[in-house]
C-alpha cells in the first residue's frame, strides 16, 4: 500500500512532468520556420491561460539569431501585452464562463482572492511587478478585469513591465550570447528544473510574501 507521503506528492510529480513536456514542446518551435510566430502566440497565450512563459523560446531564438534580438524582444512584448488585454477581457465579460475555469485549473482560487487586497495596497503597480517577475501574470490580468482596474494604467504597466523583462533577457543574450549558450548547453537539465521551481515559486510569493 503506498504511503501517505507518496500519495501526496504524486499530483506534484505529475504536474512537473506535464510542465516539462510543455516546456519541450515550446522549445521545439525554435527549430522550425515558425519560431517567431510561435513566440508571439505563446507570449499572448501565457498572459491569460497558458502555463509556460515565452522566455525559453525567446532565449532559444535569440541564441540562434542574435542580430534579431530586438525583434524577438518586441514580438514577445507586444504579444504578451495583447494577451494581457485578453486576460483583462476575460475578467470583465467571461469571468463566470471562462475566468473561474482558468483560476481553478491553476488551483489559484486563494491567490485570486489575495489579489484584491494587493490591488487595494499597491494599485496598478502590482500589475507591473507581476509583469516583470515570475509572479503568475495571468492571475493578475484576469483579476484586473474582474476588479475593474483602470484600463489605461493596466495597459501601460503591462507594456512597460513585460517590455523591461523581455528586452532585458534578449539584450543580455545579444551581449553575452556564446558564453551563455555554452552554459545553457552544459546545464540545460538543471536549468529546466530551476525554471519549473521559479514557475511554482511565483504562486508561493503571492500566497506567503505579498
Amino acid at each position: 500500500m503506498p504511503s501517505t507521503d507518496a500519495a501526496a506528492t504524486r499530483p506534484i510529480t505529475a504536474r512537473l512532468r506535464l510542465l516539462r513536456r510543455l516546456y519541450d514542446w515550446v522549445l521545439h518551435w525554435a527549430e522550425t520556420p515558425y519560431g517567431a510566430a510561435a513566440l508571439f502566440v505563446l507570449a499572448f497565450a501565457e498572459s491569460s491561460f497558458f502555463p509556460i512563459p515565452p522566455d525559453p523560446l525567446l532565449i532559444a531564438l535569440v541564441l540562434g539569431l542574435r542580430r534579431r534580438w530586438w525583434w524577438f524582444g518586441l514580438l514577445c512584448t507586444v504579444g504578451s501585452a495583447a494577451g494581457g488585454l485578453f486576460g483583462y477581457a476575460i475578467g470583465v465579460w467571461l469571468m463566470d464562463a471562462l475566468g473561474w475555469r482558468i483560476i481553478r485549473f491553476y488551483h489559484a482560487e486563494e491567490y485570486f482572492a489575495q489579489v484584491r487586497e494587493l490591488y487595494s495596497r499597491y494599485d496598478w503597480w502590482i500589475v507591473f511587478t507581476a509583469a516583470f517577475t515570475p509572479i503568475p501574470y495571468k492571475v493578475f490580468t484576469i483579476a484586473s478585469g474582474a476588479f475593474g482596474i483602470n484600463l489605461v494604467p493596466f495597459c501601460l504597466a503591462s507594456l512597460v513591465g513585460r517590455g523591461a523583462r523581455f528586452f532585458l533577457v534578449a539584450g543580455l543574450l545579444y551581449l553575452f550570447g556564446p558564453p551563455l549558450r555554452r552554459f545553457i548547453d552544459r546545464y540545460f537539465d538543471w536549468l529546466c528544473i530551476a525554471f519549473v521551481v521559479l514557475l511554482i515559486g511565483g504562486f508561493v510569493v503571492v500566497k506567503y510574501l505579498l
